[in-house]
């Protein structure tokens, strides 16, 4: 079966360069095997042709169309003061726009990720502001608020955390926070995705962080601690995959960021993880 397009021309993470062994190595990315071969800070991607790569962020990235655009600029990563923390990698029994939608919730924080990013006691979204840049083709959520009793790993007391999230394609988010130590600047946290069928993914996180008194390790725990109290949430999650029908799942006030999502999905004909596409890539 092919994939549309809107999925085949996008740029996707495959593993963060330290992931890579010398020699030759296999992946998947939308139903497709391909062979990673690495020759010192050399690599080649192919899925019986060769395929663009690109080495960004620490991470190797590929795509299996031609992408109309560079992979997203995030330059932050050039400021020498901040922490470039790669996170692992975690599979994920859920579609990946599952995920993108789950990373831009901001009203599950109480219920998933209690007395961590929210407090039940405090659940209330208040509102916030989104938006569809269509000079860079990106959806961003500004204007976005909410208390934490630990909004991160060097957290020593409850704070009302500032949000941003950026969407800057439909497999890529990420999200702009205010650190508990510069509450002038902005942490970033990204989320690469790399669908490897409709209902299968694998989640790459990244940091960008301001943090001088954590360590690797407990930088590390504290974000895999909260993606893996995600990961149970998406495995339950019916349907896996996204449903784009209206009246399919009602959203509410709280839900601008999944409502524009969804729109920008149907614009661009994505249906690679929706319930619109079903079949799965040989």
């Amino acid at each position: 079966m092919s994939t549309e397009a809107a999925a085949l021309d996008q740029w996707y993470v495959i593993g963060s360069l330290r992931d890579f062994a010398q020699g030759a190595s296999t992946r998947r990315l939308l139903g497709t095997g391909l062979t990673v071969t690495r020759h010192g800070e050399s690599f080649a991607v192919s899925a019986g042709r060769p395929l663009p790569v690109r080495t960004e962020y620490g991470h190797l990235w590929t795509s299996l169309g031609t992408p109309a655009r560079p992979v997203f600029a995030l330059p932050e990563i050039l400021e020498t003061d901040r922490r470039s923390i790669h996170c692992g990698a975690v599979t994920v029994r859920a579609s990946g726009l599952r995920l993108v939608e789950n990373f831009l919730d901001l009203a599950h924080f109480p219920y998933v990720h209690t007395e961590i990013l929210g407090t039940e006691s405090k659940p209330e979204v208040a509102k916030y502001e989104v938006e569809q840049r269509r000079d860079v083709d990106e959806l961003w959520a500004t204007k976005c608020e909410f208390f934490q009793p630990k909004a991160a790993a060097a957290s020593d007391e409850g704070q009302i955390s500032q949000y941003m999230y950026r969407v800057v394609s439909p497999f890529n988010v990420m999200l702009y926070k205010t650190p508990p130590t510069a509450p002038n600047r902005w942490d970033v946290i990204a989320l690469f995705i790399q669908p490897v069928e409709p209902d299968l993914s694998i989640a790459h996180p990244f940091m960008l962080v301001i943090d001088d008194t954590s360590t690797d390790a407990e930088l590390i725990g504290f974000q895999q601690m909260i993606f893996l109290q995600d990961k149970i949430v998406l495995e339950n999650q019916r349907p896996r995959l996204l449903p784009l029908q209206p009246g399919r799942e009602t959203p509410t006030r709280a839900d601008l960021s999944s409502v524009l999502y969804r729109r920008w999905l149907k614009e661009k004909a994505l249906t690679y993880g929706t319930e619109e596409r079903t079949d799965r890539v040989a």
